[in-house]
């Protein structure tokens, strides 16, 4: 099964799965960008609109991009404002999708799914203004070290999507090569536990 089909078939019980990573990571993002203001955002990674609806009140407009048909499908049952766009891509390929240029960038658990880095991160470097900002929210490469991946179950038993490990180290020479700088680097822990292995890696670069 691929990621999207995974995704697909994920999406009817993703909003009510108990799942930490997910929940956590919604947390971050309003905590990061909270301060952050942008008049155009793009959402990478949109899913069931558990961010989305955040994004919408926050900025002026947003194109919220998926490439998986039925997590599209409950974002749009969810969220009916004008100032958002539904768009299916797939970020692998060249991002016609995008709608000029954005002051903000959102990847929210995505990034895990993608065996490269480089051409995803050249390509939001180039629908990125200048003095624009890119949020990532991605699963900590610690917890994928200890085999925490994105899976579900259905009456067919567990499934996992297929996942790619990437270093801290991976994140900012990528965004470095792509002419982007970090801004800022947080971890975010289980119930703030520091003494056990963080959850989420979050990232703010900027141009």
């Amino acid at each position: 099964m691929n990621t999207e089909e995974a995704y697909d078939q994920w999406a009817d019980q993703y909003d009510t799965n108990k799942n930490r990573t997910r929940d956590l990571e919604a947390v971050a993002l309003r905590a990061t960008i909270a301060h952050i203001a942008a008049e155009r955002c793009l959402e990478i990674g949109c899913g069931t609109g558990k961010n989305t609806a955040w994004l919408v009140a926050h900025c002026g407009h947003v194109t919220a991009v998926d490439f998986s048909t039925e997590m599209l499908a409950r974002a749009k049952g969810k969220i009916t404002s004008d100032r958002v766009t539904f768009l299916q891509a797939d970020i692998l390929r060249p991002w016609t999708f995008a709608q000029g240029l954005y002051d903000l960038v959102t990847f929210s658990l995505v990034l895990e799914h993608i065996p490269n880095l480089d051409p995803i991160l050249r390509e939001t470097a180039k629908v990125l203004k200048p003095g624009g900002h890119v949020y990532l929210g991605e699963l900590h490469p610690f917890k994928q070290y200890g085999g925490t991946k994105a899976r579900f179950t259905t009456e067919n038993g567990t499934h996992v999507v297929p996942c790619f490990d990437h270093h801290v180290s991976d994140f900012t020479q990528a965004a470095a090569r792509a002419g982007l700088k970090l801004l800022d680097l947080q971890e975010y822990f289980d119930d703030d536990d520091r003494a056990a292995p963080p959850r989420l890696l979050v990232l703010v670069l900027g141009r």
